[in-house]
C-alpha cells in the first residue's frame, strides 16, 4: 500500500501542543516537548505523562475503505479508534510490540477521518498507507476549540478506547475540537499549564483540580485556593470571556472526610473550589462556572471506580455524559454563541 508520511503537510495532527520528529517517525506532545525541563520533567513527571497523546487525533480526507497506521513498535497493549463526523466506526486492537495498526470495512465514499491514538504509552507514527488508488486530502480542522485540564481522571488511560475517554465523549457529542491536557499523577495547579492555556486558542476551557493535589499532599489548607485562583487568573489573562467551567474532585471514598498528610479532605477541597469560582464571579465574571465533581461522579456510582480513585471504562464514558448534562444542561454554558 503506498504510504503517506507523518510529516506530510495532508495531514492534521489535533489535540497536540507540539510535534517531536525523529528519523521517520513523528510524535505528538501535550506540552512544548523542547521545554520539558519546564513542565516536571522526566518518564514520572507530568512531561513523561505529555509525551502520551490522550486525545490527540491524525486527520484526513479520504475515500479509503481501509487504512494502516505505521508506528515506531507500541509499548505495550492497547487500541486505536477511527472516527468519521464524531462516531466510532472502528477500533484496532494490537498487541505490545505491534509496528502496524489496521482499519477495515471503512464506509465507502468521500470522508474526514480521525485516528485517536492511545491515550496509555507514547506514540511515533511513521505512515498512513492508503490502498492503491485511494486519495487523501488535508482535512483542515475549523471546529470550536475545547481546552481542558485535569489529572489521570482526564487523562483516562484504562478508558474503553482513546475515543470513549470522557473528554473524547464530551468532544465527539459536541462536535468540539480538542485538547486535552490531562497528566496523570500530575495536576498540581502548575503554573506553565496555565500560561500555556492562556496562550491557547479556546472558545471553551474546563479544568478539573483536586485530586492529585490531595493525594501527593503537594498543597494545604493555606495554598490551595490560592493556587486554584492563581490558575484561574493566569488563564483567564488570555480568555477574559470565554466560557470557563472549573470543576471540583469526583467522589473519592475515603477521602471524601479522612484529611490527609497536610489536612485537606475532598469535601473541603470542594468548598475551596466553589469559593475560588465565587471570588471571580463576585467581581464580573459572568463566563465562569463552578461544577460540583459530585455532580459528575458520585457515590452512586462506586461500582463503576474499581481502585477508589479511578472510573472503569463504564466509568469514563458516565462521566462524559454526566458532564454534557450538567454544563451544558444544567448550568446552561453556552459556546461559540
Amino acid at each position: 500500500m503506498p504510504t503517506i508520511a507523518a510529516n506530510d503537510p495532508r495531514l492534521t495532527w489535533s489535540g497536540a501542543i507540539s510535534l517531536k520528529e525523529g528519523s521517520g517517525w513523528v510524535k505528538p506532545w501535550r506540552i512544548p516537548h523542547g521545554d520539558a525541563d519546564l513542565y516536571s520533567p522526566g518518564e514520572s513527571g507530568l512531561a513523561g505523562r505529555a509525551e502520551m497523546p490522550s486525545g490527540v487525533r491524525v486527520r484526513l480526507a479520504t475515500d479509503a475503505e481501509e487504512l494502516v497506521v505505521g508506528c515506531e513498535p507500541l509499548a505495550e497493549d492497547g487500541r486505536f479508534d477511527l472516527c468519521i463526523g464524531g462516531q466510532i466506526v472502528a477500533t484496532a486492537s494490537y498487541a505490545a510490540g505491534a509496528t502496524e495498526v489496521r482499519f477495515e470495512g471503512l464506509p465507502a465514499g468521500e470522508k474526514s477521518a480521525e485516528i485517536w491514538l492511545s491515550p496509555a504509552m507514547p506514540v511515533a507514527v511513521r505512515h498512513i498507507a492508503l490502498p492503491e488508488g485511494a486519495h487523501c486530502e488535508k482535512s483542515e480542522d475549523t471546529r470550536l476549540k475545547w481546552v481542558t485540564y485535569g489529572s489521570s481522571i482526564t487523562h483516562c488511560r484504562t478508558a474503553g478506547s482513546p475515543a470513549t475517554t470522557w473528554p473524547g465523549v464530551v468532544a465527539r457529542a459536541r462536535d468540539f475540537n480538542l485538547t486535552s491536557l490531562g497528566f496523570g499523577g500530575q495536576c498540581h495547579a502548575d503554573p506553565f499549564i496555565a500560561r500555556l492555556i492562556r496562550d491557547r486558542p479556546a472558545d471553551f476551557i474546563s479544568v478539573k483540580i483536586g485530586i492529585n493535589i490531595h493525594g501527593a499532599a503537594s498543597l494545604g489548607p493555606r495554598a490551595f485556593r490560592p493556587a486554584v485562583l492563581g490558575i484561574i487568573a493566569t488563564i483567564r489573562d488570555g480568555h477574559p470571556d470565554t466560557p470557563f467551567a472549573v470543576c471540583s474532585p469526583i467522589w473519592g471514598h475515603d477521602r471524601e472526610t479522612t484529611p490527609n498528610a497536610v489536612g485537606l479532605t475532598l469535601e473541603q477541597m470542594r468548598v475551596e473550589v466553589a469559593e475560588a469560582v465565587e471570588s471571580f464571579k463576585r467581581r464580573g465574571d459572568d463566563n465562569i462556572y463552578y461544577i460540583d465533581g459530585l455532580k459528575l461522579f458520585d457515590e452512586s456510582l462506586a461500582e463503576y471506580l474499581p481502585d477508589n480513585l479511578h472510573p472503569d471504562a463504564t466509568g469514563y464514558v458516565l462521566m462524559g455524559e454526566n458532564f454534557l448534562e450538567e454544563v451544558f444542561g444544567v448550568q446552561g454554558v453556552q459556546v461559540g454563541n
